[in-house]
């Protein structure tokens, strides 16, 4: 299966099997787009490069987060596959409160420089919205194999065709992205427009820092929808249980998941989605890439599917990564639980979407808008972690 960088994802962006597509009614018109993107282009580039944009399309499900139009464009005698990421209308309900393209646009460009992360080359970032009616950026479109979210990659895919050889290495080279993410040097200098408020330069300021800014996020979610007595226990429960790590914080993907890895020969050739980017514990990324497959797993074990019981398991990637990095990872229970804190609240506000939309209906009880609820419980109280280990 070969596809193209950015088909429509979300969480952060990242792409659950629970969301819902865009309305049609808010569906632009790819002529329109061809029109005003070959416009936008002729003021970037010199007087004589002509430039010609073609094959304008628009992926499913686009608009749950910044949305993705993928285009063709000549210049110069050269044809460039391009995408364009474009920040969402009010009128989609959009999952998070605000989309800073340009910082996405500073952040691919600066790991693309210190890394050897395979980041798409970025080429422009527009903050007028004149031109597409909001901010957006373009960057290099690559091709490759992406493991899918609907359905899940674990429920039948080219990821679970593969031999055991096969993934044992995607998920070494996956974990391999985050120790060359975290080694990039003076990363509160390179990115310092990440650094939050009331943030320092040590682990337990800069997570205390980013769970300020989920509880935040939290309770915007709230200003349209019902609040979550499960969502309010763990947020207290992380507050309660701060780990004491003063080691200095690293640059974190923060959305590091095999969904936004494009791959040739299970080797990753692109890295996507970097909404989620943040100055912060190691551990943050190695918690969320190992929980974002058990949120697959608990759906397939749910609908009696084998999943992938033995892939990315959490002791597994601690040794890897100690293995490519000579640090070993603290707290691993702690940030899964943490990361499955985050989607919840994602989740709410992805099913408080649907419901407006009037694609779900409310339920008695908000907590049930959180699809891996029991899992959630589970880790709070502590009798997750062997399904995990």
């Amino acid at each position: 299966m070969t596809v193209s960088t950015s088909t429509a994802r979300s969480a952060d962006d990242s792409d659950h099997s629970s969301e819902v597509a865009r309305p049609t009614d808010s569906r632009r018109d790819p002529e329109v787009l061809r029109d005003a993107l070959q416009r936008w282009l002729a003021a970037q580039l010199p007087a004589d490069a002509a430039p010609e944009v073609t094959h304008v399309h628009l992926p499913d499900a686009n608009g749950m987060s910044s949305e993705t139009i993928l285009f063709d464009a000549t210049w110069s005698g050269e044809v460039h596959p391009l995408v364009a990421r474009v920040a969402p209308a009010d009128t989609t309900m959009p999952v998070f409160p605000e989309y800073d393209l340009d910082g996405q646009f500073q952040v691919m460009a600066q790991v693309r420089e210190h890394s050897a992360v395979p980041v798409p080359v970025v080429y422009w970032s527009e903050s007028d919205p004149g031109p597409l009616g909001a901010p957006f950026f373009v960057m290099a479109r690559v091709s490759g194999q992406v493991p899918p979210d609907v359905m899940p990659y674990n429920f039948g895919s080219w990821v679970t065709e593969a031999t055991e050889e096969q993934r044992a290495l995607l998920q070494h080279s996956a974990v391999n992205v985050l120790a060359l993410l975290h080694d990039i040097d003076r990363p509160w200098e390179r990115f310092a427009f990440l650094q939050l408020p009331g943030s320092g330069p040590t682990v337990t300021e800069a997570l205390a820092a980013h769970i300020r800014r989920q509880r935040d996020y939290y309770e915007w979610t709230t200003l349209s929808g019902p609040r979550s007595p499960l969502i309010e226990r763990g947020f207290a429960w992380m507050e309660e249980n701060l780990p004491d790590d003063p080691s200095p914080a690293v640059f974190c993907w923060g959305d590091a998941r095999i969904g936004n890895m494009m791959f040739e020969d299970f080797r990753p050739v692109a890295v996507l989605d970097w909404e989620m980017a943040a100055l912060g514990p190691r551990e943050l990324d190695l918690g969320w890439m190992t929980y974002l497959h058990r949120f697959f797993e608990d759906i397939a074990a749910a609908a009696g599917l084998d999943g992938m019981p033995d892939f990315l398991r959490l002791d597994d990637l601690a040794a890897l990564y100690e293995e490519l990095t000579g640090h070993t990872p603290r707290d691993l229970e702690y940030y899964t639980a943490y990361a499955a804190l985050r989607q919840a609240t994602i989740m709410l506000r992805i099913q408080e979407r649907a419901i407006h939309f009037g694609q779900a209906v409310a339920p008695e009880d908000p907590d049930d808008m959180i699809m891996h609820r029991a899992s959630l419980e589970a880790m709070l109280d502590g009798t997750y972690w062997e399904k995990i280990r």
